[in-house]
């Protein structure tokens, strides 16, 4: 199969689960997608594209991550990578923030923002969820 049409594929899996864990959080079925079915499609995809296309380069270097990902196959393998990671997280973003009372339109941003750049969704989230929690409780005592 065209690298290219495992990208368009691995792209179109994890948008029903962004879906999912953005409409309908509290659904079993969307945490299931996101953060089970997706990994468990897509992660053999990683695996495959990694042991059939090892080549030159590494993590111990720049120059060497550089010349790994100079690999389309490789490259394609840390995009699903970051695909099956960032949604995972969102996925506990969504739950969490309904174990703790979060309303949905102060994680939706937090959602679109982990889809779009990772990192920075996490950590909105996070800084979300302790001002969410400290509205709640303001006298609450942590260790």
């Amino acid at each position: 199969m065209p690298l290219e049409t495992l990208f368009s594929l691995a792209n179109l899996a994890v948008l029903p689960g962004w879906l999912l864990v953005a409409i309908a959080p509290g659904w079993r079925w969307s945490q299931r997608y996101a953060a089970l079915l997706v990994p468990l499609v897509l992660g053999p995809v990683y695996v495959w594209l990694l042991a059939t296309n090892w080549g030159p380069g590494g993590f111990s270097s720049l120059e060497q991550v550089a010349l790994l990902f100079s690999n389309r196959a490789l490259l394609l393998a840390g995009w699903i990578h970051y695909l099956i990671f960032d949604l995972f997280t969102g996925s506990w973003e969504s739950r969490d923030a309904l174990a703790h009372g979060i309303p949905r339109w102060a994680v939706t941003p937090c959602l679109v923002l982990t889809f779009l750049l990772g990192p920075v969704g996490l950590a909105t989230y996070l800084l979300v969820r302790a001002a969410w929690r400290r509205h709640l409780d303001p006298f609450e005592t942590r260790p």
